[in-house]
């Protein structure tokens, strides 16, 4: 059965603060190793009222801590933001604390709006268009030094870190299949191109030393609950988050709203159609089925679930949920 992972966006509801979202974030990591899922990460957003994990490798080494199997990882680090040399010896450290456990996934978007990627980056020109380069050169710095190589990331050099690229389009499942790693597709909040970016990078992945095959993570959307009624409850939430994300609005995570879609313009009702077409919502016969479908549709080799659930318990809950259900298919297949 096609292994799970989760997505942690670290969320700020409405009414709380950072530091509860990262203790919930522990909370989570430690329930989520407890119930079998292979992969722990978190996202690098910036100028985000509602995401507590812009500094996303100090927020890894919080969850690694307090974890003692279970992967944990960057999905992702927006290298452009950063040089390649730190990102080595930031996720060198991580990996030389805690060996074997930590993936590092890499995006080229800047993860925020223009003025904040101001901020981080100083220099626009130089970025996105230099992502392969600095792909590369990350790598580099992983391998075992050479001797009389000037320039070396310590901690870093001949460490395991698993490296992935991300992405929304073609241009990822490209660079992935050219670099023969794995590649993770954005499809809980993208998912125009999922299918022409999974076919692409299967046929076009040349096998290296990192990895012999190709290796598809597609991400999901899982607002499991007891009932259908209640799991489109929860959902809600993270409908308005979109919602207001998209007209220039964003803002700590909503509460849930009783029939929110029902009042939507059609505009609005479009968008949240297309972006989060790959959501699976409901009870847990509703998951199963939709579960089943989405890897039946897709071939995906792993999926990373996230679920923007307003209630902490509810979303530990669902997790919990989701887990029974895939360990009820491996039983049956």
């Amino acid at each position: 059965m096609t292994p799970l992972s989760v997505l942690d966006l670290s969320p700020i509801t409405e009414g709380s603060t950072a530091s509860q979202s990262l203790a919930n974030t522990l909370d989570l990591a430690r329930n989520a190793e407890r119930l079998g899922y292979r992969r722990y990460w978190l996202a690098e957003h910036h100028n985000m009222p509602g995401i507590a994990s812009a500094a996303t490798s100090v927020v890894i080494a919080h969850v690694a801590a307090g974890t003692s199997t279970i992967r944990v990882g960057a999905g992702g680090i927006m290298l452009p933001n950063h040089a390649p040399l730190v990102i080595a010896e930031q996720f060198g450290t991580l990996a030389a604390l805690h060996p074997g456990r930590i993936d590092l996934g890499l995006g080229r978007a800047p993860g925020t709006d223009i003025l904040t990627a101001r901020a981080l980056r100083r220099n626009l020109d130089a970025g996105v268009d230099s992502f392969p380069q600095d792909v590369v050169e990350l790598m580099n710095y992983f391998a075992p030094a050479e001797p009389g190589q000037r320039l070396r990331a310590v901690p870093g050099e001949g460490q395991d870190v698993q490296m992935w690229v991300l992405g929304s389009s073609l241009y990822g499942a490209q660079l992935a299949a050219i670099l023969g790693l794995p590649y993770a597709f954005a499809s809980h909040f993208a998912p125009a191109e999922m299918e022409n970016a999974i076919a692409l990078y299967r046929s076009r992945f040349q096998p290296s030393e990192r990895l012999d095959k190709p290796h598809v993570m597609l991400g999901l959307n899982v607002f499991a609950a007891e009932t259908d009624a209640e799991a489109k409850l929860l959902f809600s939430s993270l409908q308005q988050a979109f919602v207001n994300l998209r007209t220039g609005h964003p803002g700590p995570l909503p509460a849930p709203v009783e029939n929110y879609d029902r009042d939507l313009d059609p505009t609005a009702r479009t968008m949240l159609a297309q972006a989060l077409s790959c959501a699976v919502v409901g009870s847990p016969e509703t998951v199963r089925r939709g579960l089943e479908a989405f890897i039946a549709r897709t071939g995906a080799d792993e999926l990373m679930v996230t679920a923007q659930i307003f209630d902490h318990k509810a979303r530990v809950r669902s997790f919990e949920i989701l887990a029974d259900v895939h360990r009820e298919l491996s039983q049956a297949a």
